[in-house]
């Protein structure tokens, strides 16, 4: 283990990371805010402390798996022909995953550059927060898609091209996926786990890359078991969040989220103007 990551810190990121990455408030908001705050990543660490947030969000990714177990089982069976409802799931998540996916590779470097700092998060906390309450408040539709399944290959795609606004730090993959599904006249309770299982295939591939390119620094900086602690703290943590998530939204909006992102915006201005980060 490096001297440069304690077994706390390790675990406030698993915290930080498991409990916003499927919430609509950004976890590379709040992870970039949080290791500022903990001094970690500002120096030759830094690629492998962005790593590691990277890699710690297997265990968010194991928890959303095994949430949605039975619509991953349909889907395998969707594949081998078992079942429709599986396939046309299926098919609409890979759509939905491929604008972003896309961008992602041609422009990735980039948007991290120039975007991934602390302002940019802000500005994306706070537009992010009152799009939440406008939404709420000024827009309505009958949904006609009323379960994963009837997601039509067009409007899966324009649900993957919103999520392609989520490329800006701070802005939030799950806040501009469900607000397009909602929009385009998906249920809520759809638009949710449509967001959740979306967020499965794009967390994982991202995941896998950055692995795959930096894994070997990430090991050798931090070595094996403070990642598997941050994972398995981000996989409980984000099984715990989903699951409160989705009963909160059984009765209740999502304006608790954007009060939320401005009080977010506020407090990290205030860390910024005075120095702490």
């Amino acid at each position: 283990m490096s001297d440069g990551l304690s077994v706390l810190e390790a675990a406030i990121l698993g915290v930080v990371e498991g409990v916003t990455e499927f919430l609509p408030v950004s976890s590379t908001g709040h992870l970039l805010i949080t290791e500022r705050l903990l001094g970690l990543g500002l120096g030759a660490d830094k690629a492998a402390v962005d790593t590691y947030t990277i890699a710690i969000q297997l265990g968010a990714i194991v928890a959303v798996l095994g949430i949605y177990r039975h619509r991953f089982l349909l889907m395998v069976e969707g594949v081998l022909g078992r079942s429709e409802e599986g396939r046309n799931s299926l098919r609409a998540v890979v759509l939905a995953f491929l604008p972003a996916a896309a961008i992602g590779f041609l422009a990735g470097d980039a948007i991290k550059e120039h975007l991934l700092a602390p302002w940019p998060v802000v500005a994306a906390w706070f537009v992010g927060g009152v799009a939440i309450l406008w939404f709420g408040r000024t827009f309505s539709t009958t949904p006609h898609h009323s379960t994963i399944d009837r997601i039509t290959p067009r409007t899966a795609l324009m649900i993957g091209a919103a999520q392609t606004l989520a490329l800006w730090p701070g802005t939030s993959r799950s806040l501009v996926t469900i607000l397009a599904a909602l929009a385009l006249g998906v249920a809520l309770d759809a638009a949710v786990e449509f967001s959740f299982l979306l967020g499965f295939l794009t967390l994982g591939m991202a995941t896998a890359y950055s692995l795959l390119s930096d894994g070997a620094e990430l090991v050798d900086t931090f070595g094996i078991a403070t990642p598997l602690l941050g994972a398995v703290v981000a996989g409980i943590a984000a099984f715990v969040s989903v699951k409160a998530m989705v009963g909160w939204l059984q009765t209740r909006s999502l304006d608790v989220f954007g009060w939320y992102r401005i009080a977010a915006a506020g407090t990290a201005a205030v860390l910024i103007l005075t120095g702490v980060i």
